[in-house]
């Protein structure tokens, strides 16, 4: 079943393709793309998320971003 999300696609396609247009001007190597995104999410978690809850947030922010990569998927 879809999961239904406040947001409407076009204000996170939106989102999505500044902040892929702010690693394309760095010129950010995968690695690096990953490690600012990885820091991004860990200081989103440490500043906006009761830290009774951080640890819940963060596993299933890990388990959609392990349900979202398949070996299908194109890369």
């Amino acid at each position: 079943m879809p999961q239904i999300s406040r947001y409407s696609d076009e204000h996170v396609e939106k989102l999505l393709s500044e902040l892929a247009n702010v690693l394309e001007k760095h010129k950010a190597p995968t690695d690096l793309s990953l490690m600012v995104l990885g820091n991004m999410v860990t200081n989103l978690i440490n500043t906006s998320v009761a830290p009774a809850q951080r640890q819940a947030i963060a596993n299933s922010f890990a388990q959609a971003l392990q349900s979202s990569i398949g070996d299908d998927q194109a890369h």
